[in-house]
C-alpha cells in the first residue's frame, strides 16, 4: 500500500529536517523552502496533507493558503506558526486551513494532529463514495455523496472542515452536541487541540449558510451547553 503524502513548506531548515524525521517513517515526504514553490509541487505531487509555515519569504503561508483553497478545498492544510495570539489563529483559520500549530511544538501532538486529520479525511471520502442522497432542511440542500451544498439552488463553497462539522450537525437535528464533541467528531485530536477552532468554524459556517448569521436560523447556540442544528 502506497505512503500517503505529506507537503513540508517551512523556511527554517532545522525545523523542516526535524520534521521530516518525524514524519518520514510513515509517510512520504516532499518538501520545500520557498512558498513559490507550492502550487507547483501540489500540482505534480498531490499530496494528501500540507504542512505550512505562515512566516515565509515573500508570500506568506496565509496567501498560499487562499491560493490553493481557490483550486483544492479537500486537502488538509495545517498551518506551523511563532505566532501564539489567538487573533493570529482565528485570521489563519478564515484563510480555509483546517488546523494551527504553535512553535515550539512537540513532534509527539504534531504526528498525532497529522494522523487525525488523515483519518478524518479518508472518512470524509469514504462517504463520499456511498450513494448519492440529499440532505434538505429549508433552504439548504446537502448532496452527501458529492458534498455540495446549495441554498436556493445556488450552490455555496465550504472548506472541508466547515463541510464535515455542518454534517455532523445536520445529521443529528435538534441532538446538542458539546464544543468537546464536536471537535472530537471533526477534527479528531482531542487532546492537543484548541477548542476555540470549533467556535471560529461555526461563525464562519453561519455567515455561508445563514441569511442573518446574527440570527441564526439553522445553527443553533444552546448556551452552556453547544450547538445544535434546527430543521425547519
Amino acid at each position: 500500500m502506497e505512503r500517503k503524502k505529506i507537503l513540508i513548506v517551512e523556511d527554517e531548515e532545522d525545523i523542516r529536517n526535524l520534521i521530516t524525521l518525524y514524519l518520514e517513517s510513515r509517510y512520504q515526504i516532499i518538501s520545500t523552502s520557498n512558498g513559490s514553490d507550492v502550487l507547483l509541487l501540489q500540482k505534480d505531487h498531490r499530496p494528501d496533507l500540507i504542512l505550512l509555515d505562515v512566516m515565509l519569504p515573500g508570500k506568506s503561508g496565509m496567501e498560499i493558503c487562499e491560493e490553493i483553497r481557490e483550486q483544492d478545498k479537500e486537502t488538509p492544510i495545517l498551518f506551523l506558526s511563532a505566532k501564539r495570539e489567538f487573533e493570529d489563529k482565528i485570521q489563519g483559520l478564515e484563510t480555509g486551513a483546517d488546523d494551527y500549530i504553535t512553535k515550539p511544538f512537540d513532534p509527539g501532538e504534531l504526528m498525532a494532529r497529522v494522523q487525525a486529520h488523515l483519518r478524518r479525511n479518508d472518512i470524509n471520502n469514504q462517504q463520499g463514495s456511498q450513494p448519492d442522497n440529499i440532505l434538505s432542511a429549508g433552504n439548504l440542500e446537502i448532496d452527501l455523496d458529492s458534498f455540495t451544498l446549495k441554498r436556493k439552488g445556488e450552490v455555496l463553497h465550504l472548506f472541508a472542515k466547515e463541510m464535515q462539522l455542518l454534517l455532523v450537525l445536520a445529521r443529528h437535528p435538534n441532538q446538542v452536541f458539546s464544543i468537546e464533541q464536536l471537535y472530537d467528531n471533526v477534527w479528531g485530536a482531542d487532546r492537543f487541540g484548541d477548542l476555540k477552532t470549533v467556535s471560529v468554524h461555526i461563525s464562519r459556517l453561519r455567515k455561508k449558510i445563514e441569511e442573518d448569521p446574527s440570527r441564526p436560523l439553522y445553527i443553533k447556540t444552546v448556551r452552556g451547553f453547544g450547538y445544535k442544528f434546527h430543521k425547519p
